[in-house]
Parts: structure tokens; sequence; C-alpha cells
């Protein structure tokens, strides 16, 4: 009988081809502030009438907002420049320039961005409805009815408007979950998930069944529920760029908890925890920090005994749990585990710190190869605006 294996290019042709996409990279542009307008009143019968010019206006904003309703950036894959609008010139008679229009970027909630170029994390969208502004417009520039003084009655100059700011962002989604399941491929990882939550991933006897992160809502007692998510398998030396890599992991972040998941059928289940903790503190050290729960799946292939002489060799500092999606073995008794570290002080405590894992920049090195087969589209950039004023021609009549 020969053994089934995902060939890797059918493994990239999969999420080439999938809806899930969770980063992108874009351009994005606020608008330019308008020129102030450098103007003398003219009227019949009104030789000295002054300055009446009037301001530029307010060049457009980039602004992110969370909308519940997005749960990919795949819309954003198509639109890689955002680019909003610049403000008008001001006009006669203290007339203001009208503002830029601002662009306003939906994306789902659980998006981070960071400044492309540098790594540098700009904001954090984790709310339906939360705006923030991404890039500031430039302001418009003053008309020359600002600049008059008593000794300097008619002045024939304007301030420019404030120019454009223009930065490549990226945009990535981590997923808002509780618990998250870390475990090598055909761990039983997705087989869980759809026992205990009506998600219905994909389930076959072979490596890299998923290819995306799943979600699902784990019902308890009196009507509580929290969320889990399902990521696809690491293997050793996933930090390397072996499998999948450690892509994924950043939808983990989040995640209060993390359930590991070793099949009873191992070798070795203390080996791979361990390999599996050492691929998590490469990818982030800062996710060592998180509560932890061992669960031996598919413990109807073993009996009591098996169970009792495999639990002498386990890893001590967290609590382990045998269970069996298939059977439902363990199933209960692993939920009351999760509900208990999730809702314990400790856990508690650490919600005030999660922040700083979310909120650090972006590696480098890790970014260049996100992006390394990334094709850019050909644009031209504005002008600069490089004059600090000007001058209108007057009339000395």
């Amino acid at each position: 009988m020969l053994q089934q294996t995902a060939h890797p290019l059918c493994l990239y042709t999969y999420m080439a081809e999938s809806n899930f996409i969770d980063y992108v990279k874009i351009i994005c542009r606020s608008g330019r502030g308008g020129r102030g307008m450098a103007h003398l009143h003219r009227a019949k019968y009104l030789p000295n009438g002054g300055p009446d010019g009037g301001d530029g206006g307010k060049g457009g904003d980039i602004i992110l907002r969370g909308n519940r309703n997005y749960w990919t950036l795949l819309h954003l894959k198509y639109q890689r420049h955002v680019f909003a609008g610049n403000g008008q010139n001001g006009g006669v008679n203290r007339s203001t320039g009208a503002d830029g229009e601002s662009k306003i970027i939906d994306v789902p909630c659980g998006t981070v961005a960071y400044n492309a170029e540098t790594g540098e994390y700009l904001c954090d969208v984790t709310e339906d409805g939360q705006k923030v502004v991404l890039l500031k417009g430039g302001r418009g520039g003053l008309g020359n009815v600002h600049f008059a003084t008593p000794t300097r009655q008619a002045p024939r100059f304007a301030q420019p408007g404030e120019p454009m700011r223009e930065m490549t962002v990226t945009l990535e989604l981590k997923l808002l979950a509780d618990v998250g399941l870390v475990g090598f491929p055909n761990a039983g990882k997705s087989t869980l998930l759809s026992s205990v939550s009506a998600a219905k991933p994909k389930i076959a006897n072979y490596p890299f069944t998923t290819l995306e992160p799943n979600l699902g809502i784990v019902s308890y007692r009196d009507g509580k529920s929290f969320v889990m998510a399902d990521i696809p398998g690491i293997i050793e030396g996933a930090s390397q760029g072996r499998g999948l890599g450690l892509r994924f992991l950043r939808h983990i972040e989040r995640n209060s908890l993390l359930l590991f998941m070793v099949p009873a059928e191992a070798d070795d289940i203390k080996k791979e925890y361990e390999i599996l903790l050492n691929e998590l503190a490469t990818f982030n050290p800062e996710m060592l920090d998180k509560q932890r729960v061992l669960a031996i799946t598919k413990s109807d292939l073993i009996d009591e005994e098996l169970k009792a002489m495999l639990s002498e060799n386990l890893p001590e500092d967290i609590p382990h749990i045998f269970i069996s999606a298939a059977t439902g073995e363990g199933i209960s008794a692993l939920k009351d585990i999760l509900w208990e570290k999730l809702n314990s002080e400790e856990n508690m405590l650490a919600a005030v710190k999660r922040d700083e894992l979310v909120h650090r920049n972006y590696d480098r090195h890790m970014l260049a190869s996100d992006f390394a087969n990334w094709e850019d589209e050909e644009y031209t950039p504005a002008e600069d605006d490089d004059e600090l004023y000007y001058e209108e021609e007057w009339d000395e009549e």
C-alpha cells in the first residue's frame, strides 16, 4: 500500500488558490495640503481692498477601520495602492479650499500594521468599528490674509500646503482566540476541533492536511464558551523553513493558553513536546510565558497499563491528560482544565502584559522571507512640492 504524501508544489498551489490571506503589502499615500492663496481684494470704488487670500484644504488621511464582516485580507490582495485625495488650493474672498477625500481601509479584527521598510510596529485594530489614522494628510497652507500686519498691509505671499506622506505597509492578520492548538502534522488537532465545536476543518490521513488556520467556538457548561484556534502542523526545523515554516504561528500569539497535542503512538512524547517548545521559542521567546497544557491524543489505541507507564516519563511542569476525539474519552475533563486555566488569576495577570507580545516590531529577516516572491506593481510617485511660497503678479494701476 502506497503512503500518501503532500507534494510541496501542491501545498503552495493550494495556498495560492485559497481565499484565506493573512498578510498583504500595500502602498499608502495620504493627500497633500492645498496652497494658500496670495490675493488682494479688487472691487469698484475700493482702491485698497487689502489681502483676502483663503487657506488651502487639508489632504485626505489613510484610515484603518475594523470590520467584523471580514475574516481575511483577500480584498486587499488586488487593491495594493491606496491613495487619498489632495486638498484644493485656497481661493479669493477668503475662500478655503476643499479638503481631500480620506481613504478608509476595512480590515478584519485582529489586524496589525507594520512599516514594510523597517519592520516598525504601527498600530493594531482589534475591535469592530475601531478607526486608526495610519497616515495623516498634509495641512493646508495659510492664505496671505493671515500675514497682514500694520507695517505690512499687503503681503504678496502665502503658505504652501504640507506635503503628502507615503509608506509601504504590511498588514498582518492575527486571529483572536483563547486556546491555540500546537502539534506535529497528524496529531489530531483538526479532529479535536471538529469534535468540540461546530467547525468542519479538512481531516485526512496524510501530513499537512490543514493548510490554513481554523477557528471554532467550544461550548462549556451554563452557556459559557471559549474560542479555539487550529493552525497547520509544525515539524522539527520549521524555524529554518521546513514544512510550512512558522508563518502561521502568528495566529496563536494572542492566545492566552497553548494546548500541545502529541499522539500516544509517538516514540517519545516528552521529546516531541520539547521539539515543539523549541520551535515556539525560536519564533518568539515570549510565547513560552503563556500557560500550557499537554494532551496525549489517540489514547483509545493504548490500554490503562500503558497510560500509567507513559505518565511516568511526561513533563512535570505542565498538566497532562489522555484524550480521544474519536471515542470522546477525556474530552469533558479537557474542557474543565482549559476553562480553569483560562479563568485563573495567573492568566488574568498575564493578560495585562499581553499587548507587549503583540506590539513588538517585525523581524526584518522574516519580513523579507514572507514577501520574497512578491511582485510589486510599478507606479508613478507624486512630484515633490519644493516651492516654499509663490507670489502673484499685481496690476499697479
